[in-house]
Parts: C-alpha cells; structure tokens; sequence
C-alpha cells in the first residue's frame, strides 16, 4: 500500500504564509496547518490572534507544539521527493534467517532480546521452552543492532518525549532522569492515533484535490470548446479572405479584359486608316513615277498641274501609340479594400488579443519608499533583485513582512499592461496589489487580502495565488510575463509573453 505522502502533492505541503514546504508544522485549533516561524511572525506583527486562512479569531494567543506526526509525514515527502530526482528506490530484500547454515530462509520473526531473526524451523524453541516465551517476537527486520541503545548496550524500549528520541531503561537513570519518558508502545498508541488523525485530515485534503482536478478537467474541457470555436472562427475568417480576395481578383481581371479588348478595338480602327491612306498614296505614286517617265512633252505639261497639286491631308500618326494603363488605380484600390477587410477580420482571431492588449502598455518605475529593506532597486527604477540595501527609513508604505516593492504610479481607471523578466530568476512574484493593501507583517497572497499574483516556487512549480492556490502547468519556462488589468471589467490576466498563451 502507499503510504499517504505518496498520494499528495507539493502545493499541499506549502505553507500558505511563507510559500514553502512546511518547516516545524504545527496546527491552529481551527484545523490548518503553518510553519511554526512564519505563525509567531504573523502574530507578532498583528494586534489580534487569528488563522490566516479562514480568519478564525483566538481569545488569547494559542499555545503552540510541534505537529510531530504531520512532521514526519512532510519529512518522509521531502525525502521521497528527493529520491524521486534521483530514480525509483530498490524494493526491499526479503530478511534471512541469522540461525539457518548454507541456504537461509526467510525469517518469520526477530527477537528483540536474542537480536536474532529466525525462521520457522528455528523459531520453535520460543514456541516451546518458557523462558524464551517471554522474548519479545516482532515482524522480521533487518539491523537489529540498531534497537541497541549504542551508550548502554541495551534494548531501546523507552521513548523521551523531551528529546523526541528511543532511549534505554538505563537512559532515563542518567541522561534522561528528569524528562518525560514513556513506554515505546505508549507513544506509539499515541502516534497512531495521531496518525489517524493526520489520514482524515489528508483524505480531506484529498477530496478537496479530487474536487480541484475534476475543476481543472472542466476547465479542459471548456478550453477544447474554446479551441473549437476559435478554430471555427479562423477558418470562418481566412474563408471570406480567400472569398473576397477571389472576387476582387475576378473584378480585376475582368476591368482589365475590358480595357484590354477597348485597346485592341481601337487598334484595329488606327490599322484600317492607316491601311487606307496607304492604298492612296501608293496609287498616286504611280501616278507621278508614270508621268514623271514619260517621252511626250504635251502629256507631261498637260498633266503636271494635277500632279503638283497637293493631296488631301493625311492623318498624322507619328504620335499615336496603343497601350493599357493596366488599370493601376483598379488594382490600387482593390489592394487598399483588401487590406481593410484583412485587418478587420483578423481583429477578431485571439493570436491579435495580446498584441492589442500591448497597446495599452505603461512605463511602470518602482517605488524605493515602498521597498523591503532586502531589496535593491537600479537607480532608474526599472529593475529590482534581492541583496542587503543600503538603509532605508522605515515610513507607513514600506513593506517590512514580505520582500514586495510597487510601482510609483497607480491607476484607478481604464486598463494598462506591463511586463517583466523573469528569465534566470528561480524565485519570483508579480502582479497588481489594491494601494489600501496592509504593508505591515506577514500578508497572505489571495484576491481578498488585495493581492492578484503568479509566483514561482519550485524548479517547475508556478502558482497562481487565487483561494485555493492553484498550480499552473507551463509547457516551458517563461522568460517575460505580462501583467494586464481592466479596471472597469474587474479583470487581471498573465501573459507568457514569447509564447503568447494566457495564464489565468
């Protein structure tokens, strides 16, 4: 059977003050569970005592103790996390018997006075002979030695609640004489109830987690429609693209057959004139070479006159040329119509969104009055990392509880976008804050403290900080994330910026 860390994941293990797997959990009365640190510094910075979480107001500070079993659980998470980076662990050998020669068999109990494990064969004189009856008989383990107090040399069958530690009777007559000690299988009722305890409240949180991946699962589904639709709307546009670009194209050859056949008409009717005077002028060239050749003196002088007479004007066509304009204003204006219809219809595809939600981009410069005293900001104000900064007096809009700085300008209309890289930074937050936010101690990160934010946690863990936290799953690291807010509509959205998706 897993065991109950196997069967939860890391945003459980968060705790919801410092964003961090929990260290020294304890629990509130009210059910929720902190870091012991981060609760104190909560407290210490409010006036009243109350749970983060669902704000449950205390009448007197509560007093505080390690949640011991719950710690165990985050530690054996820790542990199998890390040994989850470095492959699965080997599955466990099955205990030999220390007794059996030659081939060993497996051992069917371990005594704790004998520190021998012995299989059945070999297991029978405890069976049989009273003094080794009262031997104490355990399921098989291995390293029995380790049960051995190793100051003493004797059985570890005490447990010190003062040093949450095995002693030996021995133990408790000399290092541990004035702690609280008690039997092994005392405190181990103890845990187990308390065990129990901590598997209600994990199958509570399971069920919330089931209730959140069926969310998220509706929210895939949704998202398909969405894609669906898009995809739909896409093809619906590029269609009537293709379409209009096919009439305007047809129009366009058409005006230019026209013109084309206009030309070609006029053409023939320069060609036919021109073939005319032709004719003419040939017949009259003959005439004259005739007249000009011939021996009879009176012929000549009695026809010279019509012949040097002048003939009818010609048409001057030297300068008529027959071209097309190619309709050049036609296509123009067709070109110009389709560009207008292109940039309407691809207002309405939702890769344009981001680019239109760019225009709304604001020149945000930090605020140094604001600053934690753990941030260093550049002297234009655009960048920020975390160091040791030079002194800062403290004044009522800094930040002391949370490593925060805002921005100089606010705005309390309209809509406005900016961005910011976080590219190499393996731990961030951004967002928008209201300006009535409290500066002051520890705040939790939630729309109704004031806060819209994304963070990023892990090596892969990025969280969008909405109640209950929800874990975004990113196909990559993004390098730039835009922040937009329509303050009218109530809206603020996340942008990985290069590759154009929206968060949340």
């Amino acid at each position: 059977m897993a065991s109950s860390s196997s069967l939860l994941s890391e945003e459980q293990f968060l705790c919801s003050i410092c964003l961090d797997v929990f260290t020294e959990p304890v629990t509130t009365s009210c059910g929720h569970n902190f870091c012991m640190a981060c609760i104190r510094m909560y407290w210490n910075s409010k006036d009243l005592y109350q749970c983060p979480l669902c704000q449950e107001k205390f009448s007197r500070r509560p007093t505080l103790r390690v949640n011991t079993t719950f710690r165990e659980v985050v530690e054996n998470f820790k542990k199998r996390r890390e040994k989850g980076r470095h492959g699965p662990p080997p599955e466990p050998g099955k205990v030999a018997c220390d007794v059996c020669t030659g081939m060993k068999r497996k051992a069917l109990k371990s005594c704790l006075v004998c520190l021998t494990s012995y299989c059945e064969t070999h297991l029978e004189p405890h069976q049989i002979a009273s003094p080794l009856k009262r031997h104490k008989l355990i399921n098989p383990v291995e390293n029995l030695e380790d049960r051995m107090c190793k100051k003493h040399d004797r059985l570890l069958e005490l447990f010190c609640r003062t040093d949450q530690t095995c002693v030996c009777q021995f133990c408790t007559e000399a290092d541990h004489k004035t702690h609280d000690t008690v039997s092994i299988e005392e405190e181990c009722g103890e845990r187990k109830a308390q065990l129990g305890k901590t598997e209600a409240e994990v199958q509570l949180i399971i069920q919330d987690r089931q209730k959140n991946v069926k969310q998220i699962k509706l929210s895939v589904d949704l998202s398909k429609k969405d894609a669906k639709r898009e995809i739909e709307n896409t093809v619906q546009v590029f269609t009537a693209l293709v379409r209009s670009i096919e009439k305007s194209q047809a129009e366009l050859v058409e005006v230019i057959e026209e013109r084309q056949k206009a030309v070609e008409r006029q053409a023939e009717g320069f060609i036919k004139d021109l073939e005319q005077e032709i004719t003419e002028l040939k017949r009259r060239s003959t005439d004259l070479r005739q007249l000009s050749q011939t021996e009879d003196h009176l012929q000549l002088l009695q026809n010279y006159p019509s012949a040097v007479y002048k003939p009818p004007p010609t048409k001057n066509m030297s300068e008529i040329s027959v071209h097309s304009d190619l309709c050049v204003g036609t296509v123009r204006r067709a070109v110009s119509q389709l560009e207008e219809i292109l940039n309407k219809e691809m207002e309405k595809l939702p890769e344009v969104k981001l680019k239109r939600i760019q225009q709304y981009a604001v020149d945000v410069t930090l605020d140094p009055d604001t600053a934690h005293h753990k941030l260093i900001l550049s002297e234009d104000g655009k960048q920020v990392r975390t160091g040791d900064a030079p002194h800062r007096p403290d004044n009522p809009k800094r930040f002391d509880g949370h490593r925060f700085v805002l921005g100089k300008v606010g705005f309390s209309t309209g809509r406005f976008y900016y961005e910011v890289i976080v590219k190499g930074k393996a731990r961030w937050n951004l967002g928008v804050v209201r300006e009535s936010i409290d500066r002051k101690g520890i705040i939790i990160l939630r729309p109704e403290d004031g806060l819209w934010t994304v963070s990023r946690r892990d090596v892969n863990v990025y969280v969008s900080w909405i109640f209950p936290p929800v874990l975004l799953s990113l196909r990559k690291k993004p390098q730039k994330v835009g922040v937009f807010v329509d303050y009218e509509e109530g809206l603020v959205s996340f942008y990985d910026v290069e590759a154009r998706n929206c968060y949340i």
